[in-house]
């Protein structure tokens, strides 16, 4: 299988996306800023339609920005086989459970074309983890966002068969999209900058659970000290706390000796329903819900 394409060829592909919720209709958008068609299949249809109008509504802006694009546009799917059908990629941006993940990537393989790539934007489990419904494992890969388009580097990884020519293509064509990839050159849970902003955010916690600071007083300090424009509790909220509590539960497994006290606040607020801005209330209260 060869995945060495020129822009104009996969310019006029769709790329689909699996998930409309905080992350999954951010990567769509990214992608509608070509002039392409990108797909959105989310098994809430109404959360797929309102990812189609947050596209729609947020792409004269991006591009706007950029000073540079063709909007192009967001269609929501109710079907796995008309979502993927002649894409060139398709990117999975569900929960954090290997329990979803998993037989999604077998309904996905099993419908695709053949060359379509695989990539899971999965912020902590290595995609080799939920490729055993896969049938060809070289054409599957991490690529994992972080909250574009603000933030607009990307991780890819191997799972350990991923085509050369798979990666290849994904590095050459994705600054095309305004997305800035880099290869972690071997396996590592949390791959590059996560691996960094982990320990930042564990510690984070802990000095907050351990009542030493609350976390206004964590995230000022980062804005004054490090000119950031938010912290790090008031990026927990944006990405929600319970994926951060799904995440920090995942690296906890993999290394006991990890401590508690931050996994012990997250549950707290999780359990009273509290998970950030998608919620209303977080370590910070908002006005209204948010799904972006």
């Amino acid at each position: 299988m060869k995945y060495v394409h020129t822009f104009d060829r996969i310019a006029r592909r769709p790329v689909a996306v699996f998930g409309a919720g905080t992350l999954g209709r951010r990567i769509a958008l990214m992608f509608a800023t070509r002039g392409g068609e990108v797909r959105i299949y989310d098994p809430d249809k109404a959360q797929a339609e309102s990812a189609v109008e947050y596209v729609a509504a947020t792409l004269p802006e991006v591009i706007s920005q950029r000073g540079s694009g063709e909007p192009g546009g967001a269609v929501a799917h109710d079907s796995i086989a008309d979502a993927v059908a002649g894409a060139w990629l398709a990117v999975e941006a569900v929960p954090e459970r290997l329990d979803i993940k998993i037989p999604l990537w077998g309904r996905i393989d099993s419908v695709a074309p053949p060359d379509t790539i695989f990539a899971t934007n999965s912020s902590s489990y290595a995609s080799r983890l939920m490729d055993e419904n896969i049938e060809d494992k070289s054409r599957f890969c991490n690529m994992h966002f972080y909250m574009p388009p603000g933030s607009n580097a990307v991780d890819l990884m191997s799972d350990g068969e991923t085509a050369r020519e798979a990666v290849d293509s994904l590095l050459t064509i994705l600054p095309e999209f305004g997305v800035y990839p880099f290869e972690a050159r071997k396996e590592s849970t949390g791959f590059i900058f996560n691996r960094v902003w982990a320990a930042i955010k564990r510690e984070s916690l802990e000095v907050v659970a351990e009542g030493v600071a609350r976390p206004e007083d964590v995230d000022a300090m980062f804005r004054i000290n490090w000119h950031m424009p938010v912290g790090p509790f008031q990026m927990m909220d944006s990405v929600g706390l319970d994926v951060v509590l799904d995440i920090e539960n995942h690296y906890a497994a993999e290394n006991p000796d990890l401590p508690e006290g931050p996994r012990r606040l997250l549950r707290q607020y999780v359990d009273a329903g509290e998970l950030g801005r998608k919620s209303g209330r977080g370590f910070y209260t908002y006005d209204e819900p948010s799904s972006t």
